[in-house]
């Protein structure tokens, strides 16, 4: 069953996406499955667990279940020191 999903990117994945945010229709369940379809929607090429997410601003794991509605933050490697 198809989700409406509003996704936020951040840093180096809006600079990739070219926007900062959009809305989605898409069949995934989890945060992963996310990930993977918008890696090859926008060519992010950051592996999957240096990356964080949040969903509904609340921090998430990448085996967590998106429903309908729901807003999904996508958060690249941070650098720093």
């Amino acid at each position: 069953m198809k989700k409406s999903i509003k996704v936020i990117y951040f840093a180096l994945f809006r600079d990739k996406a070219g926007i900062p945010e959009e809305t989605i229709s898409t069949n995934v369940k989890s945060t992963s499955e996310l990930f993977y379809e918008l890696q090859d929607r926008h060519q992010l090429n950051e592996p999957l667990g240096h990356c964080k997410v949040a969903i509904n601003d609340e921090l998430a794991d990448w085996d967590s279940l998106i429903e309908d509605g729901d807003t999904v933050l996508m958060f690249p490697p941070v650098a720093g020191g």
